[in-house]
């Protein structure tokens, strides 16, 4: 019989993280030793954000290099995981009648999903699929593809949201490296206070919340979440690790039934 496997949301932050070692991305590896072995991960990543619903399905995926202007050991890094085209076959069956395309040659595992893997799992030898964010559809519909998706979880599919709960890359003050603004704050507490109530998937609900507007100015890194919340169910999420960067980021990380917790702002 299957173990059940966990899942998990990511704060990824800066790309720096994928180079340089500190305590979110020690959490990171520990969380990767801590889980039982996958058959293949499946990352929903805030940086597939595109027109379609569609998930990877080809035999060896690129290292895409999705950023600019950062220091030249972040192009050098590759993660050469392979892929798995039978589980991109299964997430389209699950999501029925829901479309879901397989895409072989314009994507790969792009840094929101290798500068989280290859701290989790340096040997890169777990099957890597991407599912995308459609940037065309309600939040109702995220969540529904996560509770789908999750179902995987009982196949030994490791299933990671990777975004940021607050992610304003406009108001960055780099003379905060560790501190989050007053709303940002004010808004990650307001998201965990909903994670950790047994009703996850009302996170979708806090685009009422009066710092909403600030704490996610575009949709793409919050949607993450929305799958892990909506796979979790009536489980309560746990925090892995938290803390800010820059005044508006948040690195909270969360998982869905994993024991180990590790916090500290």
């Amino acid at each position: 019989m299957t173990t059940r496997m966990p899942a998990a949301f990511i704060g990824h932050g800066n790309p720096m993280h994928a180079v340089r070692p500190n305590r979110y991305t020690d959490a990171w590896a520990d969380f990767g030793r801590s889980v039982p072995r996958p058959r293949a991960i499946l990352v929903i990543s805030a940086h597939w954000y595109t027109n379609a619903t569609a998930v990877t399905g080809m035999v060896r995926p690129r290292t895409i290099h999705d950023f600019y202007g950062v220091p030249q050991e972040l192009y050098d890094v590759t993660y050469p995981a392979p892929g798995l085209p039978e589980l991109a076959e299964e997430v389209a069956d699950l999501a029925k009648p829901t479309w879901v395309g397989c895409d072989i040659d314009s994507w790969g595992i792009d840094h929101g999903t290798w500068m989280v893997l290859r701290h989790a799992f340096p040997d890169a030898s777990i099957p890597v699929v991407q599912l995308s964010l459609n940037a065309f559809e309600s939040w109702d519909y995220h969540l529904e593809l996560g509770r789908k998706v999750g179902e995987l979880r009982d196949h030994g599919v490791l299933v990671i949201g990777s975004g940021n709960v607050v992610h304003n890359l406009r108001a960055v003050d780099r003379s905060r490296p560790d501190e989050g603004f007053a709303w940002a704050r004010r808004f990650d507490e307001a998201a965990r206070g909903v994670l950790q109530s047994g009703s996850p998937a009302d996170v979708a609900s806090l685009d009422g919340h009066a710092d909403f507007a600030d704490a996610v100015p575009t949709p793409d890194h919050y949607l993450p979440l929305l799958y892990i919340a909506g796979l979790a169910g009536d489980e309560p999420m746990s925090v892995l690790v938290d803390g800010y960067q820059g005044g508006s980021l948040s690195m909270a990380a969360y998982t869905v039934g994993h024991a180990g917790v590790v916090t500290g702002s």
